[in-house]
């Protein structure tokens, strides 16, 4: 049972590491998504939208599959190293993509709602836009934006596991492989590692949310 019970963590190790690096790099790169949506140079605001709506409209498990089979599929050779760094690689890529464009419609409509006055009062004072954005805009922001995004972080748990679709030894997976030899107590264990995340995350965001309670 221990023996189980280490390869379980080791699999759930990867889902950590998918989730940690798709954090880091898709939060600022779904901030420029959204400057890019929300210029007012239209040709780009309309590429970068047309590139949001693909990538929310089309399965993540299909996107996974097409960044890393695609290259090679196309005959430009692939991309990836080789072995399990290759697919963890191709995972985390496909996964920051995809959620920097749900982060980047979460930024355009929390930096939306923000009240029109507040701009034009940071403009009278000769404020510049940057100093406006995050002197006035950015902490009101934050404010707005902690809900969904606390939704579309606790999704991003549970959707690492789709990592498997490219042999990524991730927990389900390894959980499947014993299920597969008749041992089903790993794969409903497998609820109680992405319960106690879930929790812990949701006592974060609620954490986070009481101390914004300031801008009400």
């Amino acid at each position: 049972m221990s023996v189980i019970l280490g390869r379980l963590c080791e699999g759930f190790i990867i889902n950590c590491q998918i989730f940690g690096l798709t954090l880091i790099f898709s939060i600022p790169l779904g901030l420029l998504v959204c400057f890019g949506s929300m210029s007012r140079f239209k040709p780009l605001s309309w590429l970068v939208k047309t590139f949001v709506w693909i990538i929310r409209g089309t399965p993540l498990m299909l996107q996974l599959l097409v960044i890393f089979l695609g290259p090679g599929l196309l005959g430009w050779g692939t991309p990836w190293p080789a072995g399990n760094s290759g697919r963890l690689m191709a995972a985390v890529v496909a996964f920051v993509i995809n959620y920097a464009c749900y982060f980047s419609e979460i930024f355009r409509g929390g930096i939306e709602s923000v009240p029109r006055g507040q701009y034009e009062a940071g403009q009278v004072l000769g404020m510049t836009k940057p100093q406006i954005f995050f002197k006035v805009t950015l902490l009101q922001l934050v404010k707005r934006i902690v809900p969904p995004m606390g939704n579309e972080i606790i999704t991003l748990v549970k959707d690492t596991s789709l990592a498997r679709i490219i042999s990524n030894k991730e927990i389900i997976m390894t959980a499947n492989e014993y299920a597969a030899k008749g041992l089903i107590w790993p794969l409903f264990s497998t609820a109680i590692f992405f319960l106690v995340f879930v929790g812990v995350l949701t006592l974060l965001f609620g954490w986070f949310e009481r101390k914004l309670d300031y801008f009400r």
